[in-house]
């Protein structure tokens, strides 16, 4: 992938996750993107209390995932790399 597709593709990601972003704020919470691999996964780091929420893996497959996949039809998994479910595969 050139440079200017993966800046668009990581610009479609971030407007897919800034969707999401008040309800995670609104307690403490927040994502941020990782990286995004050759294979089009999203790996994501949960920040704040987000880290140890006992909900993070719903939110992140009811949430997070289709808000993305939605948007950005491209991305194939997504992928907490850190806390309570860390690189789950969805």
């Amino acid at each position: 992938m050139n440079s200017a597709s993966s800046a668009d593709l990581l610009e479609r990601v971030e407007k897919a996750l800034d969707s999401m972003r008040p309800h995670l704020q609104v307690d403490g919470g927040d994502v941020e993107v990782v990286e995004i691999t050759d294979d089009l996964a999203l790996h994501v780091r949960w920040m704040g209390t987000c880290v140890n929420c006992k909900m993070s893996l719903m939110t992140l497959r009811a949430g997070i995932e289709q808000a993305v996949k939605s948007q950005v039809p491209e991305i194939t998994s997504v992928r907490a790399t850190n806390g309570l479910n860390p690189t789950v595969p969805l």
